[in-house]
């Protein structure tokens, strides 16, 4: 089993989830970025898709719409402009990622 870390997926209407999570993958603006417990200390920009949470034997894919990711002290906070958790598979958050882009103007 992987170490957990705290995740935080932040938007300015609310929190769309927080927790422990054992593995989160993001896109950023460079590509796609892994993160796992103990991971250097980062801050990437990111883009319009879906973001996947690995936390024991669960999955949770959220949709999110730009923002930023930071990683400190096994701390990792992604603050977006818009985010929603999708209850489907990776490319469905990516769609309703989409949905939020264009909802956003």
């Amino acid at each position: 089993m992987a170490k957990p870390f705290q995740l935080d997926v932040v938007s300015p209407e609310a929190t769309a989830w927080s927790g422990q999570a054992e593995f989160v993958v993001a896109r950023t603006t460079e590509g796609e970025i892994g993160v796992l417990a103990d991971h250097e200390p980062l801050l990437a920009a990111l883009t319009t898709g879906a973001v996947i949470v690995t936390h024991g034997s669960s999955r949770t894919t959220i949709g999110v719409h730009g923002g930023f990711l930071q990683v400190l002290n096994n701390q990792v906070t992604l603050l977006t402009d818009r985010a929603q958790v999708s209850t489907g598979s990776k490319e469905e958050a990516a769609e309703l990622a989409k949905t939020l882009q264009e909802s956003s103007g």
